[in-house]
């Protein structure tokens, strides 16, 4: 791999084109408020609060009704661009947007984890840094693990010891992400994180351990959660 620069410089891609259905709202998830602020302004006024990241890219669908009325629209360290049909598709399409020339890494985070703490972003680029490899924040898992058949039966009891929960920011050199993500498409290959491109090349992603508060928002009782928690770290969250 290259030699790690600029980390005083980063670029946050936040794929924003989903819908988010299982939120079962009568707009897309992102555009759901918590206090005075949409969800998707939360994280990416987070992000850009903290001091290694100074431009967010914003990968909206093309039919976004909502993006205009945000106050991200005007933003002066906010680029749109348009996504794809799915959360990889969106994702190449803020890569590109990046001049790998001045930012050789990049870091990828959920439009809907407004919960992520400066403490982990400073984790993971330190582990990066030192490591000189890619890797994800993620949490050990908790709870007892089980594996099921298609009718929702339990087949085993997954030994815990070793899983973990990925969570974003995902970090990578950007010019490596981006030839993953296009192997994986032309192979078609299932791409669920970034991280999962990175493996299927055979590269090695670091497990950079995170706070369990950084949920992604999904299902509409995270919305308590997620405010709870945004208030309880307004100091470092300095957009609540």
């Amino acid at each position: 791999m290259a030699s790690v620069k600029l980390f005083s410089s980063l670029i946050a891609v936040v794929p924003a084109a989903g819908i988010g259905k299982r939120m079962e709202a009568n707009c897309p998830k992102q555009y759901l408020k918590i206090n005075s602020l949409t969800i998707l302004e939360h994280t990416v006024l987070n992000l850009l609060s903290h001091p290694d990241i100074t431009q967010v890219i914003l990968v909206i669908s093309a039919e976004d009704e909502y993006f205009n009325e945000s106050s991200l629209v005007n933003h002066p360290d906010v680029v749109s661009v348009i996504g794809g049909k799915e959360r990889v598709n969106s994702v190449l399409a803020g890569l590109k947007a990046i001049d790998e020339t001045k930012h050789q890494w990049v870091l990828v985070h959920d439009a809907a984890r407004p919960c992520i703490e400066h403490k982990d972003i400073d984790a993971l680029i330190a582990s990066c840094r030192q490591t000189n490899y890619g890797g994800i924040l993620a949490s050990l898992a908790r709870d007892t693990m089980k594996s099921s058949d298609s009718k929702s039966q339990i087949t085993a009891t997954v030994e815990r010891s070793n899983l973990w929960h990925a969570l974003t920011p995902q970090m990578f050199e950007t010019k490596i992400l981006i030839n993953a993500i296009e192997q994986a498409l032309v192979d078609e290959i299932i791409i669920t994180d970034e991280s999962s491109a990175i493996e299927y090349l055979g590269l090695p992603s670091l497990l950079v351990e995170g706070s369990s508060e950084n949920i992604k928002i999904t299902r509409p009782e995270d919305l308590a959660l997620a405010m709870f928690y945004l208030g309880k770290n307004n100091k470092d969250n300095l957009c609540v």
